[in-house]
């Protein structure tokens, strides 16, 4: 019986032949990923189960990256937490500050998660993983705890929906320009509780930084889980990374979707998604006049080398107008080192800007970039609800790096053909 990429990876953590959505499952996990905010009240909850141990020290994650380094003491004491949880439980993955990075970036550079597995994470972004060809999800706190208790968790086999992208994309265009479109078109709930499966042409080509930001805002569609089929690209990014055996899943050619829908590459141009749903999108051209006070390039999203390298290509010999915060965040330490290796900083720091050490920071209105009342950031970030970044009467616009690089230099959301 056919099935998709997502249902026989359920399937096979499942120990069954075959699955069909909506169908309850039980399934074994290959990670368990929790971060400052989420993971505290995990292990609260773990502890009243009365479980002692969890189930695979090497399969249970955490990764303080939210409010780190700590901004303030309530921040401290979720990660000290944390940190005493990881000790006692002399977990291998624990990833202290100066060590630590962005946790959906982490977790594939580490090689900790690998095509065909299934994941559990206390985020909403967890569905990043997808782009290696996993089933990732994010779950709540006590799903976490379960899950560190017993390595399972049960699902509702989500059904699928497939995104055809063909064609060719322009110059600047990047996965994240492709996500926000498709959001754009399906809405913030086009894709509730199903798997957003994406393919084409263009995906063939697309680099693995560029899956990566695509698969990570399927949840802002309403998707369950975001996922790509995985091909040499993925292999080659897995096979330097992977430290143990690994499957690989791929969709039957009769598979069935709930919906098909088919995008022109030709007729994607760069993307900037309004206050204050990722839905609302215009194409540059669209934007009009929009007058900004900060510009941040990084998160889960975008603090990848692609987007750096981006940013760099549009700033350098380029300087931030001088009434903009220009804020620059690596997404891992092993970023950092190659961004600085490659001299990138060196040409952010000519522009103005100010370079953090890897954290999630302003993306959620945690530290680093908080927005006072009427101010307005384009972001490379995933979300622009209201009071995302900080002040509810303060506005995010969300792009991918080439319009936050641009847009830093003129004071206004623009493109790169507007300044180079």
């Amino acid at each position: 019986m056919s099935m998709t990429i997502t249902e026989k990876i359920l399937a096979a953590h499942a120990g069954k032949d075959v699955v069909r959505p909506g169908e309850l499952i039980n399934a074994h996990l290959d990670l368990v990923l929790g971060n400052d905010v989420t993971a505290p009240v995990a292990i609260r909850q773990f502890e009243k189960t009365g479980a002692k141990k969890v189930f695979d020290r090497s399969k249970v994650v955490l990764v303080p990256d939210h409010f780190t380094p700590n901004k303030d003491i309530d921040s401290a004491e979720q990660v000290k937490m944390m940190r005493d949880f990881a000790h006692s439980q002399d977990l291998e993955n624990y990833f202290e500050v100066g060590r630590m990075g962005v946790e959906h970036v982490l977790l594939p550079e580490q090689g900790l998660v690998l095509p065909g597995d299934a994941v559990i994470g206390a985020d909403s972004h967890t569905c990043t993983y997808g782009a290696l060809g996993a089933f990732a999800t994010g779950v709540g706190s006590t799903d976490m705890a379960a899950g560190m208790a017993t390595g399972e968790a049960w699902f509702k086999i989500p059904e699928s929906i497939k995104f055809v992208y063909s064609g060719t994309l322009g110059e600047w265009i990047t996965g994240k320009d492709l996500i926000l479109y498709t959001i754009g078109k399906i809405g913030v709930d086009g894709a509730l509780y199903q798997a957003m499966e994406f393919s084409g042409e263009i995906i063939d080509k697309l680099s693995m930084d560029s899956r990566f930001s695509m698969a990570n805002m399927a949840v802002e569609a309403g998707g369950k889980s975001g996922i790509i089929e995985p091909d040499e690209i993925t292999l080659e990014y897995v096979k330097l990374r992977a430290k143990r055996e690994f499957q690989v899943f791929h969709s039957d050619k009769d598979a069935e979707y709930t919906q098909v829908f088919e995008f022109n590459g030709d007729d994607i141009e760069l993307q900037v998604a309004f206050p204050h749903l990722p839905s609302n999108t215009r194409g540059i051209s669209e934007v009009g006049d929009v007058k900004i006070d900060q510009v941040v390039i990084g998160s889960c999203t975008n603090g990848r080398l692609e987007d750096l390298r981006i940013a760099a290509k549009i700033l350098e010999g380029e300087k931030a107008t001088p009434n903009i915060r220009l804020i620059i965040i690596p997404a891992t330490q092993q970023i950092y080192r190659q961004a600085m290796k490659e001299g990138l900083f060196e040409i952010f720091l000519d522009a103005g800007a100010a370079i953090s050490t890897p954290t999630c920071g302003p993306c959620l209105g945690g530290h680093m970039g908080v927005l006072a009342a009427g101010e307005r950031a384009v972001a490379t970030t995933n979300r622009n609800f209201v009071g995302r970044m900080g002040h509810p009467k303060s506005e995010v616009y969300l792009a991918g790096p080439a319009v936050a690089a641009a847009s830093a230099i003129l004071g206004k959301i623009t493109g790169p053909e507007e300044v180079l």
